[in-house]
């Protein structure tokens, strides 16, 4: 009988408290890093963009001619020249002048502003604008995505394909990161069989593929197998699982006759936990030898897969050197620290990088536009604006959903 359940929040503390790094550091191509976490500040080796470029389609203008017209009065600029995306701006804008211009393309010299073509009407080599710009306004400056020699990427950080393409474009092809953990997995029980080998008068054991599914891609398995009820096979598969960083049986983890695990666990290690306060998934035994985690999960399906996310998938962060507060797509509340103005009718994604002081605070990233990479990789998540709204207000508490994994290191920007 378990005797004494743990809340689940003390449970988590005091297990991966006890958990030790063990991952060696490696240095990987940065195509291969997806999922790894990143064990040095990255530095950028580019600039970007590495020119002034057209932040939307229309007219490279100088702004000054520009100032105080309007669709009743127009001003008239003679058109010298066009500059498509990936061509070098070779043509210079005058007074009085402008270039028709692609949103990525170079700006030319001498202009310092991009009237959005909506606004304008050419005919005969000359180009009416009907709206004014100020100077700058619809122009993507030199190095606002990142400057090279800036840090663009953290310690600590969990590498999210988006993140790819960022490192990628900062002209960076190799990181150091944390090796892939190494996981036994094994289930345990006379009434499982293996669900590619049918057996009479038993059911198939789905502990093991749902485990492996996820985490086949980021960690290296090694598959243990079924355990029959017997001590003599479970020390032995036990002894083979503490070749990995981490340890995952499920089944056996109860008080029956046949249940010996959590006795096999206290005698290689510590066990730390037996019985937590959560329904379903109650029987699970936490414990550690040498510093390696060791879960062991209900037999149950559901029980296993909802104390495998709770318990598991931390445990393998912890070992590779970060701890991770939530994960993508999950949802925090936070409190913003200014307001998110938006359009009604226009659903707004706002990009918001979240900092945790006594509750979560929400701090919108500002940009000149969707096509900078580090407003997507430096932030946390997006926060949703419905059409039925104008923005949100400083102090609101909105729903920020995550784009990365949260991790606590991130937390203290």
């Amino acid at each position: 009988m378990i005797k004494k359940r743990k809340a689940l929040k003390e449970a988590v503390e005091e297990f991966l408290g006890e958990i030790k790094h063990r991952t060696k550091r490696e240095k990987i191509e940065v195509l291969d890093s997806c999922n790894r976490v990143l064990l040095e500040d990255v530095k950028a080796k580019l600039t970007m963009p590495p020119f002034d470029r057209a932040a939307m389609d229309g007219y490279a203008v100088k702004a000054e001619d520009t100032f105080g017209v309007d669709e009743s009065n127009p001003s008239l600029l003679r058109v010298v020249g066009e500059v498509e995306t990936g061509e070098e701006a070779k043509v210079r804008v005058e007074r009085g002048e402008a270039v028709r211009i692609s949103t990525g393309a170079m700006m030319p010299e001498g202009a310092n502003a991009v009237v959005m073509v909506e606004y304008t009407n050419e005919r005969d080599g000359y180009v009416e604008i009907y709206r004014s710009v100020a100077p700058g306004e619809n122009v993507s400056k030199k190095g606002e995505d990142f400057f090279s020699g800036k840090v663009i990427l953290k310690t600590g950080n969990v590498i999210q394909p988006f993140d790819v393409g960022y490192l990628l474009s900062a002209g960076v092809r190799k990181v150091e990161v944390s090796g892939k953990a190494k996981v036994s997995i094994a289930s345990t029980g006379n009434e499982v069989f293996d669900v590619l080998k049918p057996s009479k008068g038993k059911i198939p054991d789905s502990n093991r593929p749902n485990i492996i599914s996820h985490l086949k891609s980021w960690c290296d398995l090694l598959d243990l197998g079924i355990v029959r009820d017997s001590k003599k096979e479970m020390s032995k598969a036990f002894e083979k699982a503490l070749s990995s960083d981490v340890i995952v049986f499920t089944g056996a983890t109860s008080a029956g006759k046949k249940d010996y695990m959590p006795e096999i666990l206290k005698e290689y290690g510590e066990l730390l936990v037996h019985g937590v306060a959560i329904k379903p998934g109650m029987p699970i035994a936490l414990g550690i030898v040498d510093g390696k985690p060791v879960i062991l999960l209900p037999g149950s399906p559901v029980a296993c897969m909802i104390t495998f996310k709770l318990f598991v998938i931390p445990a393998i962060w912890k070992v590779q050197n970060t701890e991770v507060v939530a994960y993508p797509n999950e949802v925090i509340k936070a409190e913003l620290s200014r307001r998110v103005p938006s359009t009604a009718g226009t659903k707004t994604f706002a990009r918001v990088k979240l900092k945790k002081l006594d509750k979560y605070v929400a701090y919108p990233v500002m940009t000149s536009g969707s096509g900078i990479l580090s407003s997507l990789s430096n932030v946390h998540g997006i926060v949703e604006v419905p059409e039925s709204l104008e923005g949100f207000e400083a102090g609101e508490v909105v729903e920020v959903k995550l784009t990365r994994h949260l991790v606590k290191s991130e937390l203290r920007w």
